[in-house]
């Protein structure tokens, strides 16, 4: 799981023309949800969220105070296309989690963010809709955070093994032109052997 979190003066959202949702001071999140988060790594990104440091005190002081410290609002936002990878320049995005999954599993975030925090205080978009959103970035100051990476279970490391095992034996039967040539033995009457002496012409000269 991915998210992008600004600090904001306000922020909003708009969906075919029509504001649906505001917020005032806070952070605004913008969510990437992949194919292999859990429940782990959703109660993660909650607790990062609503713990991040990212205003300051009533003494100034910077870095010093959370969301949940200042009472401020939170505006989240389902975006897929942080799941993207790049083939060459046209993004993939194949390990985000598939449409109708990831609406249940942002739903159960938002209720998560909001029963950790303050329902009313926490805001968001509106899932798989086309949004114009609607940042004033106070800073700026935006922050990646990134689940931790589970760890492969024993089925997964043994798939990749055989994979890796595969790939051994195809590069072992098929071997390399320039081995190929390596491999034929040549005439002596081969007009085209060297001689062994680097930069040999001997066979160019005329005669």
């Amino acid at each position: 799981m991915k998210a992008v979190v600004q600090r904001v003066t306000r922020a909003s959202v708009t969906v075919a023309g029509e504001q649906i949702s505001s917020i005032g001071q806070g952070i605004c999140v913008l969510l990437g949800i992949s194919a292999e988060d859990t429940q782990k790594e959703l109660e993660h990104m909650v607790r990062k969220i609503l713990n991040l440091r990212v205003f300051e005190d009533e003494s100034g002081k910077l870095w010093s105070k959370s969301v949940m410290d200042k009472q401020y609002e939170v505006l989240c936002i389902s975006q897929f296309t942080l799941q993207c990878i790049l083939r060459g320049n046209k993004p993939d995005y194949h390990i985000a989690m598939p449409s109708e999954q990831a609406k249940s599993f942002y739903n159960n975030f938002l209720e998560h963010l909001r029963n950790t925090y303050k329902p009313e205080l926490i805001k968001d978009g509106k899932f798989g809709e086309y949004m114009q959103v609607h940042i004033q970035n106070d800073g700026p100051v935006t922050i990646e955070l990134e689940s931790p990476t589970a760890p492969l279970d024993a089925k997964q490391l043994a798939k990749l093994e055989k994979q890796q095992q595969r790939k051994e034996k195809t590069r072992i039967k098929v071997p390399s032109e320039s081995s190929r040539e390596r491999n034929v033995p040549r005439s002596k009457n081969d007009p085209s052997a060297s001689s062994g002496a680097e930069g040999d012409v001997s066979s160019e000269r005329e005669p």
